[in-house]
This record gives structure tokens, C-alpha cells and sequence, in this order.
């Protein structure tokens, strides 16, 4: 049951990773997709900005969303791992 919990909630924050890396792309003057970005970029900004200090952008492409998503995937697979049936 924890098990799931916390990949469903893993999944749910990928996702919301996703959604904000793809809205990123998107002319933001006004309207609703600068809503959802900015409600987005609330939550995703200070997790994805650790790694931004560690991994410049290349070529003008900013991979550290892609990274991002990948230690929440190993980090969510260690621990449901370890936590007990």
C-alpha cells in the first residue's frame, strides 16, 4: 500500500515535470498557459534548480529537467525497495 502511494506520487511529480519542461516551450505573455506555467514553476523550480547548478545548459537545451526525472525514478525505485511489505 506505501508502496504505491509513494509511486503514484513519484509518477504524479514526473508528470508535473513534464507538463512545466513543455509549457516552457510556449510563448507565456498572458492568458492561461502563463497561469499553469507559473503555478507549475512554483512547484517544480526549486527541485529542478539543483540540478541546473550542476549541469549547464548545452546547445541552448536545459537537461536538467531530463536528469530531474531520472534520480526521482531511482530514488523512488531505491526506497520502495526498502520499505517493508
Amino acid at each position: 500500500m506505501v508502496r504505491m502511494i509513494l509511486m503514484y506520487a513519484i509518477n504524479l511529480y514526473v508528470f508535473i515535470v513534464i507538463a512545466w519542461a513543455i509549457l516552457s516551450w510556449f510563448n507565456k505573455g498572458s492568458g492561461v498557459v502563463n497561469d499553469i506555467y507559473q503555478a507549475l514553476d512554483k512547484i517544480v523550480a526549486p527541485f529542478v534548480d539543483i540540478f541546473r547548478r550542476f549541469i549547464p545548459a548545452t546547445g541552448g537545451m536545459d537537461f536538467s529537467p531530463l536528469i530531474a526525472i531520472i534520480v526521482l525514478q531511482l530514488v523512488g525505485r531505491l526506497l520502495v525497495g526498502f520499505i517493508p511489505f
